[in-house]
C-alpha cells in the first residue's frame, strides 16, 4: 500500500475490511471491481473485496477465533448460534453453502437444515 497506510481514515477502516477478508491497497493500485475510498476529497486507498466463496472461509475462520476453539468442538447450542450468525450474513446463499459449513461445524448438512428450519420455525411463532 502507499505512503496513506498511516492515514487516520486507513487505520479507522482497517478493522471492517479485516473483518470482510478484503484488502486495503493504494488508490493507484485499484481495479476493475475495488472500491476507492476517499478523505476529504482525496482518494486514500482502495479496498479489493473478497470473492463470497472465500467470504464464507474467512466468516468461519473467524468464528473459530472468536470461540477459542475449532467450531467442531462447540456445543449443539453455540453451533446453533453459529449457524443463525452465518445466515444473517449470507453464507447459505453461496454454492455449497450447507456443505462447507457442516464441514466446518462436524455435523451433517440435514443437521445444519434442522438448526435453520428451528430458526425460522422460532422466528414465524415470535
Amino acid at each position: 500500500m502507499s505512503a496513506d497506510a498511516e492515514h487516520p481514515f486507513a487505520a479507522a477502516v482497517r478493522p471492517l475490511v479485516d473483518a470482510m477478508g478484503g484488502e486495503m491497497l493504494g488508490p493507484e493500485a485499484a481495479e476493475g471491481d475495488d472500491v476507492v475510498l476517499t478523505w476529504e476529497g482525496r482518494p486514500v486507498l482502495a479496498v479489493r473485496l473478497p470473492h463470497l466463496s472465500d467470504s464464507l472461509d474467512h466468516l468461519l475462520a473467524d468464528l473459530e477465533r472468536r470461540h477459542g476453539k475449532p467450531l467442531r468442538e462447540l456445543d449443539r447450542k453455540t453451533k446453533q448460534s453459529v449457524v443463525r450468525i452465518l445466515e444473517t450474513r449470507g453464507a447459505f446463499s453461496v454454492r455449497h453453502g450447507v456443505e462447507t459449513v457442516a464441514g466446518a461445524l462436524g455435523v451433517s448438512r440435514f443437521t445444519v437444515y434442522n438448526y435453520l428450519n428451528r430458526e425460522n420455525a422460532a422466528k414465524s411463532d415470535g
